[in-house]
């Protein structure tokens, strides 16, 4: 169970989220030049629907700034994710050269990166999903060069995809992360869709929450189908629950991540899930979560 990218955008928080039971936590979105996002307000609640809609816009203080603050700070001891996504200002022909910016200021402080190219709310980024293979291979080139320099392990890299794909678009990024040596998906991330909202309000920006439930769950599922355990899959969005956590493994995710959930359950929902979790385990008869993993898929 982690936390969803979003939440602590500077990565000035780890030590504390660690203290609610996440069992892996993902900071950011960072993007190589600081910048203060969007106007406010700028991230509104769905009641009705449990739901959030956000056009936050990356707000954070740049690569260079997040980095020299975890200098300073040694990271909680569970594994640590930065996800990283492009400036607003810079060129979509100038994208690799930004992401890589931000990959090697914040390299020695992550165990895994995800590469951002699924928000709504920075232009044109979402084309970028188009033709992934350029920026994937020069990430992994840079990869390989960093953790020759540092003797360490090549890091994990994941790719976090909007929910608005369709089977084709899933089909052709799933080959190109093989192809790119990518460990895994992260599906999905908020959605442009207004579909289950009773009084659309007139909003720019992404929808999470109990209206992603189900869309998401099938992406993962439809995923599964494709990679098997080629890549290792995160299931994200509308998980409120243990069941609704379930539901996420038995379709393919090896991991699932929750924010609006959190927003709206509040702080005990994270030991809340793992504890129904096994349960959920036993009653099907699984000694673990692997056990479960694609099982409906």
């Amino acid at each position: 169970m982690g936390l969803a990218a979003g939440f602590d955008k500077n990565c000035e928080l780890l030590n504390s989220l660690a203290c609610f039971g996440f069992g892996f936590i993902e900071g950011g979105t960072v993007t190589a030049l600081g910048q203060e996002g969007n106007p406010k307000p700028r991230i509104f609640r769905l009641k009705k629907e449990e739901a959030l809609i956000n056009c936050l816009g990356f707000n954070n203080l740049g690569a260079e700034k997040v980095g020299d603050h975890l200098k300073k700070r040694a990271n909680p001891k569970i594994p640590i994710g930065i996800n990283i996504g492009k400036s607003k200002s810079a060129a979509l022909e100038d994208a690799a050269k930004d992401y890589l910016f931000s990959f090697e200021k914040l390299y020695p402080f992550a165990n895994y990166f995800t590469i951002n190219v699924s928000s709504p709310n920075t232009p044109r980024l979402r084309e970028l999903q188009n033709d992934l293979l350029p920026l994937l291979s020069k990430l992994q080139e840079k990869n390989q060069e960093l953790s020759n320099l540092m003797k360490q392990n090549l890091k994990p890299l994941f790719v976090k995809i909007a929910p608005d794909l369709s089977i084709a678009d899933l089909e052709q990024i799933s080959r190109i992360c093989i192809k790119a040596k990518i460990t895994g998906i992260i599906a999905a991330n908020t959605t442009v869709s207004r579909e289950g909202i009773e009084n659309i309000p007139t909003l720019e920006g992404g929808v999470s929450g109990k209206l992603l439930e189900t869309k998401s769950t099938q992406i993962v599922r439809h995923l599964y189908k494709m990679v098997g355990k080629e890549l290792v899959i995160i299931g994200v969005g509308g998980i409120f629950s243990a069941e609704d956590a379930y539901k996420k493994i038995k379709a393919g995710a090896s991991l699932v991540q929750i924010y609006t959930g959190w927003v709206y359950q509040g702080p005990c929902l994270v030991q809340q899930i793992n504890q129904g979790l096994v349960s959920l385990l036993e009653k099907d008869g699984f000694k673990n979560i692997q056990e479960a993993v694609g099982i409906e898929a």
